[in-house]
C-alpha cells in the first residue's frame, strides 16, 4: 500500500514545483513589465489610489528616456518588421470620486521634500493689469532708431533680468467671462473696461455699452449692417471660396473686434483676427474675450508667426495698411502666407471711390498684383477679390527684370522667428505641396503632402507617425472629457503649448468641444506648423522662453506636453509658468504632462504663483516616468 502511495506523492510534489516556478515567472513578468521601458505586458489594474490619466502605455519608461509626445517619438506600438502602428491599447481605470474631489478643491497638497522652496510671487502693479511684456516694453521701443514702418508694434522683449517677475491682476469687480456662443454677442464691461472703440466705432455698428455690457452687433467699417449680409456678398461675388469646404482657414487682418471672423464660426471656417496694440490698442482683448481666435500682430518689418500657405483667404476691410508701400513688400508677405489657389479679399476706399488720390492708390494696387500674377476675380462694390495662381508658371514667364523678383530657391518660406520682410515673391513648391489639400472636414485626418518636409528625424513612415499621434491624442483627450467633465467646463479659448502634428486639437473637434485651439509649435523643436495649417487649424511659431503676444486673461485652457523636460535647459521653468498664469483666465486650468525628474519643481512654482494642484498618475500607476498635473487659477485677492 505505501509503495503505491509513493510514486503519487512524488508526482504531487513535482506539480507543486512546477506551479511555485509558474506563479513565481508571472510576478517577475508583471514587476518588470510595470517598471521596464520595453512595457513587456500590460495590466488593468483595480486598485483606486490616485485617479490615472490615459496615456499610450508605449511611453512607461525611466527618467533618462526620450520625452514621450511630439514626432520624434514613437507614438504607437511599433510591429515586428519596425513599422509603426495604430493598433495598441490605452489602459488605466479611474477614480470618480477622487476627480469628484479635485474639482471641489479637496485635493492637490504638494508633499514636503528637502527642495529649497520657490518663493510666493508678488502681485504686479495694477497700471500692469493689460500687459504684454514683449509689446509693451518702452525702455526697448525707445532704441528704436526708426519707427517708421512700424516697428514700435513688432516684439522687443525685455533683457535677460528684466522679464516678468509677478502676477498679473485683473480688472476690479472682474467677473467670470460669459459663456461661449452668449459671448460673441456680449461680454462683461468690467473685464474689458475701455470705451475707446465705443466712441470711436460706434456710428459703425462695431460695439455698443449698454448697462454692464458691451454689444456687438456684428457690423464693421464696411459691413455696417452686419458680418452675416457681408459673408453673403463674398459667397455670391465668387462661389467657389465655399465657406466650410473648400475655405477652412482665413486670417483677417486690421480686425477691428473681430465679428468677420466671429459669424463665420457658424460657417465652419476658423478665423485667425490680427490687429496691433494701436490707437485701438483693446481690439484684440475684445475678440478674446468674445471667444474669437484672435492673436496681436503687425504687418511693419518682419514675417509674421505663420507657415507659408497657411490661409485659405486672407481679408482687410479697412485693415489701415499700405500694401503698396516699398514696392509691396506687406502684400508680398500675404502672398507668402496665402494658399496656392487661395483668395485676397480687400474692401476700402480706394476699390469704389472716385476721389483723384483714392484713384491712384487703386491703380497702384492693380499695378502690383499683376506682377504678382494674382487674378482679379471680382470687383463689386466696395469690395475687390483675389485670386493667387497654382503654380509658378505665371511668374517665370513675366518679363526679364519684373519687380519683385521671384525669391531665391534656397529660402525657407516657413523660417519665421525673427526673420524680417523680403522684397521677393515666395515660390510655390514645383510637386504643388500646400495647395493640393482636401476640403473640410476631410481634411483635419488626411495626411497632408507637407508632412514630407518637415525637418525631422523619421525612421518610419511619417503618414503613419501622424496616423499613430492621432490616435494617441484621441484616446486620452477622450478620457480627460470622460473623467473630468470638459464638456461642462465651458472651455471656449484653448491651447496646445507643445502641438506636434496638431493631434490634440484634432481630437477636440472630434469628441465635439466646443473650443478653439492655438496650436503653438516652439522653434526648439521641428516645424511643423504647415502639417497643423493644411489640416485646417490653427498655429504659431513661439519660444517659450520668452512672453507670448497676447493680453492677460485669453485662455480657459493650457495644455502642455512633455514642455518642460524640453525647455529646461534653454530657460527658467519659473518663466514659463509665470507666463502661463498671465495669459490664464481666473478660473481657468492648465493640464501638465512632463517627466517625474521634472514634476517637483514644476509644482512648487505652480503653489508659488497661487494656483490649485493635482498630481495624477498615468494609467501606468505610481512608478511610471510620467504624471499629470492639473492646475486652476483663482482670482487673486483685490
Amino acid at each position: 500500500m505505501l509503495k503505491g502511495i509513493l510514486p503519487n506523492l512524488d508526482i504531487l510534489t513535482k506539480i507543486s514545483f512546477f506551479l511555485l516556478i509558474s506563479i513565481s515567472f508571472f510576478y517577475i513578468g508583471k514587476y518588470f513589465s510595470n517598471n521596464d521601458s520595453s512595457q513587456l505586458l500590460f495590466f488593468n489594474t483595480d486598485h483606486q489610489s490616485p485617479p490615472q490619466i490615459s496615456q499610450s502605455p508605449t511611453l512607461n519608461g525611466n527618467p533618462n528616456s526620450p520625452p514621450p509626445p511630439m514626432v520624434l517619438e514613437r507614438l504607437g506600438l511599433v510591429d515586428e518588421n519596425g513599422a509603426m502602428s495604430e493598433e495598441f491599447e490605452i489602459g488605466g481605470v479611474f477614480d470618480a470620486n477622487g476627480v469628484e474631489n479635485w474639482e471641489s478643491g479637496n485635493v492637490g497638497v504638494v508633499e514636503k521634500d528637502t527642495r529649497v522652496k520657490v518663493e510666493k510671487f508678488e502681485v504686479c502693479l495694477e497700471s500692469m493689469r493689460e500687459f504684454i511684456p514683449c509689446l509693451d516694453n518702452v525702455e526697448g521701443i525707445k532704441q528704436l532708431s526708426s519707427t517708421k514702418n512700424g516697428e514700435k508694434y513688432e516684439r522687443h522683449c525685455p533683457g535677460v533680468g528684466k522679464g516678468l517677475n509677478c502676477l498679473v491682476p485683473a480688472p476690479k469687480d472682474y467677473k467670470t467671462p460669459i459663456p461661449w456662443p452668449q459671448s460673441r454677442d456680449e461680454v462683461w464691461f468690467s473685464n474689458v473696461p475701455h470705451t475707446r472703440l465705443v466712441e470711436d466705432k460706434g456710428g459703425q455698428n462695431w460695439i455698443s455699452k449698454e448697462n454692464d455690457k458691451f454689444k456687438f452687433p456684428g457690423g464693421g467699417t464696411q459691413f455696417i449692417h452686419g458680418a452675416d449680409q457681408y459673408l453673403n456678398q463674398i459667397s455670391e461675388m465668387v462661389p467657389d471660396i465655399a465657406f466650410g469646404g473648400h475655405t477652412r482657414v482665413v486670417l483677417d487682418v486690421g480686425c477691428g473686434v473681430a465679428s468677420f471672423g466671429a459669424f463665420l464660426l457658424a460657417r465652419n471656417v476658423t478665423t485667425l483676427s490680427v490687429a496691433p496694440k494701436d490707437v485701438h490698442e483693446n481690439q484684440i482683448q475684445f475678440a478674446l474675450e468674445r471667444g474669437v481666435p484672435a492673436m496681436v500682430a503687425a504687418f511693419a518689418t518682419r514675417r509674421l508667426l505663420y507657415p507659408s500657405q497657411a490661409f485659405d483667404l486672407i481679408h482687410c476691410s479697412r485693415c489701415r495698411v499700405n500694401w503698396t508701400r516699398d514696392d509691396g513688400i506687406l502684400l508680398l508677405e500675404v502672398d507668402r502666407l496665402l494658399r496656392g489657389g487661395g483668395y485676397f479679399a480687400w474692401a476700402a476706399q480706394p476699390v469704389y471711390k472716385h476721389e483723384l488720390n483714392l484713384q491712384e492708390q487703386w491703380k497702384e494696387m492693380e499695378d502690383l498684383t499683376i506682377r504678382l500674377c494674382w487674378e482679379l476675380v471680382k470687383k463689386e462694390g466696395y469690395i475687390a477679390i483675389w485670386k493667387k495662381p497654382l503654380n509658378n508658371n505665371c511668374y517665370v514667364s513675366r518679363n526679364t527684370g519684373t519687380q519683385p523678383p521671384l525669391c531665391d530657391a534656397d529660402d525657407n518660406p516657413d523660417n519665421v522667428w525673427y526673420v524680417g520682410l523680403k522684397a521677393c515673391i515666395t515660390r510655390l513648391p514645383e510637386n504643388a505641396y500646400g495647395a493640393n489639400i482636401t476640403a473640410w472636414p476631410a481634411r483635419l485626418h488626411y495626411p497632408p503632402d507637407r508632412l514630407q518636409s518637415v525637418d525631422m528625424d523619421a525612421y518610419i513612415s511619417r503618414k503613419e507617425l501622424f496616423k499613430a499621434e492621432s490616435k494617441y491624442w484621441n484616446d486620452i483627450i477622450e478620457s480627460y472629457v470622460r473623467a473630468y467633465h470638459w464638456k461642462t467646463m465651458n472651455l471656449r479659448n484653448v491651447m496646445d503649448m507643445r502641438a506636434g502634428f496638431g493631434g490634440f486639437a484634432a481630437a477636440l473637434i472630434d469628441l465635439e468641444v466646443d473650443c478653439w485651439v492655438m496650436s503653438v509649435v516652439p522653434v526648439s523643436g521641428p516645424n511643423t506648423l504647415s502639417v497643423i495649417y493644411d489640416r485646417g487649424l490653427i498655429g504659431v511659431m513661439h519660444d517659450w522662453c520668452e512672453p507670448f503676444d497676447t493680453y492677460p486673461r485669453t485662455y480657459d485652457l493650457l495644455h502642455a506636453s512633455v514642455l518642460f523636460t524640453v525647455e529646461k535647459k534653454r530657460c527658467n521653468m519659473s518663466t514659463i509658468i509665470l507666463e502661463m498664469d498671465r495669459i490664464l483666465r481666473p478660473g481657468g486650468r492648465a493640464y501638465i504632462r512632463d517627466s517625474v525628474s521634472v514634476m517637483d519643481e514644476i509644482q512648487e512654482i505652480a503653489v508659488a504663483v497661487g494656483w490649485q494642484i493635482a498630481l495624477h498618475d498615468t494609467a501606468e500607476g505610481p512608478h511610471a516616468s510620467w504624471k499629470v498635473l492639473m492646475c486652476e487659477k483663482h482670482l487673486l485677492p483685490a
